[in-house]
């Protein structure tokens, strides 16, 4: 759905170092995304949502509307990260964002 599954359902791929998730943001509808966010943070502490090109609006439609409307005062954006990435000999160039959720 999200991107190939992993461990888990609807895309939420677990890293080792810490408790945290990382979702791939696609042109998934931005409230089904939303619901999966909100169903991993209620078991983890954060989450990192990636984007890449035209779906970066629609992680920070996610991010929005986590913070502002389903966990007001119980969540906040820990950080944005915004990168630039090059194909190689190709000169095109792709704008990634990550941004990550924490639980207050």
């Amino acid at each position: 759905m999200l991107m190939d599954e992993i461990n888990e359902q609807h895309g939420q791929e677990q890293t080792d170092k810490s408790d945290d998730a990382i979702i791939t943001i696609g042109n998934d509808p931005v409230m089904l995304i939303a619901v999966d966010v909100l169903s991993v943070l209620g078991k983890k502490d954060q989450v990192i949502l990636r984007a890449k090109g035209n779906s970066i609006p629609n992680a920070v439609a996610v991010a929005n509307i986590i913070t502002e409307k389903m966990l007001k005062g119980n969540s906040k954006v820990g950080k944005i990260t915004v990168d630039t990435e090059a194909a190689a000999g190709i000169g095109s160039m792709t704008s990634t964002v990550e941004i990550i959720l924490n639980k207050i």
